[in-house]
């Protein structure tokens, strides 16, 4: 089944929120605290998502870029893309609707992603934080030529720590995508 990748709207935000939470509550299940996954989750993704998108972020090279995946018109992932003060771009989140995964989904949003920074943010990393404990993601991230930066410890909503790493793809490593 074909696959397109089209940039995300405010009108994409219950889908996303939507999507979110069930990717969160499959991919991090048994890593983040019970609580984190709860019944709230699926509110607060919706929260989240419907002020992200309707910010205005005062010009394009600020603004946060999101990348919707659709098949036949239902959302089946999406990526976020957040440009940073220190010049580099965080890939935010990169989720795939659950059951979906290891369909290239995921690869053709990253690939959508690299293409986006190339693009807008010459000259710029793109880099993500991935949970050390979510190893299927970091071997994804290793796949696909992603190279760990650096190890610490992240700070999540709710006041809990869980170590991560960071994984970077460099600008002239995009621009020769």
């Amino acid at each position: 089944m074909i696959t397109t990748i089209r940039p995300g709207t405010v009108r994409d935000a219950a889908a996303v929120a939507e999507l979110h939470a069930a990717s969160w509550r499959t991919a991090y299940t048994g890593i983040v605290p019970e609580d984190a996954l709860g019944d709230g989750l699926a509110a607060e993704r919706r929260e989240i998502w419907e002020l992200r998108l309707a910010v205005d972020y005062g010009g394009p090279e600020h603004t946060p870029e999101l990348l919707i995946a659709e098949r036949a018109g239902e959302t089946v992932g999406f990526a976020y893309l957040v440009p940073q003060p220190d010049g580099r771009v965080l890939l935010d989140n990169l989720h795939v609707r659950p059951g979906l995964t290891g369909a290239g989904i995921g690869r053709g949003l990253l690939d959508a992603a690299c293409a986006h920074v190339a693009r807008r943010h010459p000259g710029a990393d793109l880099y993500l934080e991935v949970l050390r404990a979510n190893t299927r993601a970091i071997a994804f991230y290793e796949r696909a030529g992603g190279r760990r930066t650096a190890a610490r410890d992240g700070v999540f909503p709710g006041g809990y720590t869980l170590p991560e790493y960071e994984y970077t793809w460099t600008a002239a490593e995009l621009a020769a995508l």
